[in-house]
């Protein structure tokens, strides 16, 4: 099953897996919520997941179905890069995390490696993972932050005002304005200038 909420992304996606003989697209949508409920009705091995979706946040749709479906394996698929959002979607459930940037053929492989019950680790996630494993320097402020709270961090990191961020999310202001707060108290940061300084020091956006 495919979830994203570009139609041409799902497009090509589908072109690509039609080349193989092995892998049959069962299902797709377009939000956290339809996918929720396709992964209830339809039977799948594996779902690909975008991370960014207008509705619901994808490691909140991807706990969601883990806990209804923890036999389905989830296949992150993202345009964000490994040491934005790989580890926290393997803590959450995930069964591997794969950047949109990478090749067809990857793409394959990955989905016949979890269909067969294993996890797929690209060589960049698992450098991360060693990173993570073997550091025994206290977290960065900016991975103690919930899911939204990053995911609210890398958006005004990139210049999204809050109202731009409201509506790419769906959410009301009141509610961005509380995790921007809560992110910065979090991070013992100021404003948005050191936000964005920060992010940019950690690699977290690009200057």
């Amino acid at each position: 099953m495919i979830v994203d909420d570009h139609a041409i992304v799902r497009e090509g996606l589908k072109q690509i897996l039609a080349d193989t003989d092995d892998i049959f697209v069962t299902g797709e949508a377009e939000s956290g919520l339809e996918a929720i409920r396709l992964a209830r009705k339809q039977h799948a091995d594996v779902l690909l997941l975008d991370i960014t979706m207008p509705d619901k946040n994808g490691i909140e749709v991807l706990k969601q179905i883990h806990k209804e479906k923890p036999e389905l394996a989830v296949l992150m698929l993202s345009m964000h890069r490994e040491d934005q959002y790989a580890i926290r979607s393997l803590k959450a459930g995930a069964v591997g995390y794969l950047n949109k940037q990478s090749a067809p053929n990857e793409l394959v492989k990955a989905i016949r490696l979890v269909a067969s019950g294993n996890k797929y680790i690209s060589p960049t996630l698992a450098q991360e993972l060693a990173r993570h494993v073997t550091s025994n320097v206290e977290k960065a402020p900016h991975e103690l932050l919930s899911d939204r709270e990053f995911q609210t961090l890398l958006m005004i990191a990139s210049g999204k005002s809050v109202s731009d961020i409201a509506g790419e999310l769906s959410l009301s202001v009141k509610t961005v304005s509380e995790y921007r707060t809560r992110l910065l108290s979090k991070m013992n940061l100021k404003n948005n200038a050191e936000l964005m300084h920060y992010a940019i020091r950690h690699n977290l956006v690009s200057d």
